[in-house]
């Protein structure tokens, strides 16, 4: 009994350990290689000191750096699923070691990242959404197409390590000292890009399979865009980082310009003001009338005239216009009504029509 509870509780500790490293990167303990990367890339960037100047971030850089190092390595991986951090300690020989973090960084970004003095394009987009999205908020989820950097080479264009060779016609330096004859006998030097090398220092013996020496692939990523209620038309969303990837630069971001879809007959939006347009018979015009109209969250506004309604007045219905963004309170809603006439009526409408509008005591002619 006490021998089945301890292995119960040991199996416990084992699953409890393991989920520690897998929760710093926010991915499942079933995630592939590839989430992992991205988890990396996306959080390493998030909370790199240089950054993020939260009193918290050099812990949490750390940390990822440390779950990123362990479960990027399938061997690593594997001991610390089955026996968790002791099992590491052990096959590290005790020492459990640390590598430095912004060398894991560094080396995850192809060591241009701290290099990088030039920042990549950011793509703007008109992004439309239905108008009851910004009335009531939403999650819309999207895709974007890009270029990232290749997972087998990381960026190099190289297929290993070790087909990437210093340059011998600039010995690494990727420039090269020209001499250039000015006049008989004077002669000018001048340095310029190497040629070989295309100013890298660095040439490729063979090229990555996967990308082709190109060092970036095609990739759909997916995002969410979260609406909160009330936004405004033109708002701007950022997502950091998410634009164009190359090893010569770093990502710009992707940048999404939010606005509502224009229906011909439906909806208008002016800030925190809804418009809409009713239309109605001419005995609804003369007599009055009560009408539903379903707003945009599906809720019912009534629309009550008791009175003559002119063609082209507008109704103002107080605090059912758009939400407004950081208060809870909503805009006005104006209805303006279009009087529709029959097309044709008979004689007998006539006649009663003439009755109707004839003033006491006046002889007028029967239509």
């Amino acid at each position: 009994m006490h021998a089945a509870l301890f292995l119960a509780l040991f199996v416990l500790a084992t699953f409890a350990a393991a989920a520690d490293l897998y929760k710093v990167l926010d991915v499942h303990q079933s995630a592939s290689e590839k989430d992992i990367r991205q988890a990396y890339k996306r959080l390493s960037k998030r909370f790199h000191p240089d950054k993020n100047k939260d009193p918290d971030a050099e812990n949490r850089f750390v940390e990822i750096a440390r779950a990123y190092e362990v479960l990027s390595d399938p061997t690593k991986r594997q001991i610390y699923d089955r026996h968790g951090e002791e099992g590491l300690k052990a096959h590290e020989g005790g020492q459990h070691q640390q590598a430095n973090p912004f060398d894991v960084f560094q080396s995850f970004f192809g060591g241009h990242q701290h290099q990088q003095a030039r920042r990549g394009p950011s793509s703007l987009t008109e992004f439309e959404v239905q108008l009851s999205d910004m009335y009531q908020g939403a999650s819309i989820d999207f895709m974007i197409k890009k270029k990232i950097l290749c997972d087998h080479c990381r960026g190099s264009g190289a297929a290993s390590d070790n087909d990437i060779h210093t340059c011998t016609s600039c010995g690494g330096a990727g420039v090269k000292l020209v001499k250039q004859q000015i006049f008989p006998g004077m002669f000018a030097q001048s340095q310029v890009s190497c040629n070989d090398c295309g100013g890298r220092g660095k040439v490729i013996k063979k090229k990555c399979p996967h990308c082709n020496g190109s060092k970036v692939v095609d990739h759909t990523a997916h995002y969410t865009l979260d609406i909160p209620a009330g936004m405004s038309e033109g708002h701007e969303v950022v997502f950091e980082g998410e634009a164009d990837e190359s090893p010569d630069w770093e990502a710009g971001d992707v940048i999404l310009r939010v606005r509502s879809k224009k229906e011909k007959g439906g909806w208008r939006r002016k800030e925190s003001s809804l418009y809409w347009k009713e239309t109605i018979g001419i005995d609804e015009a003369l007599l009055g009338f009560e009408r539903n109209l379903t707003h945009l969250d599906g809720h019912i506004v009534p629309l009550v005239r008791k009175g003559v309604t002119q063609p082209g007045y507008v109704q103002t219905i107080t605090g059912e216009g758009m939400p407004i963004s950081g208060r809870s309170a909503h805009g006005d809603l104006f209805v303006e009504y279009n009087v529709v006439l029959p097309l044709e009526i008979s004689q007998q409408t006539r006649r009663k029509l003439a009755e109707a509008f004839q003033s006491p005591g006046s002889a007028h002619d029967e239509l």
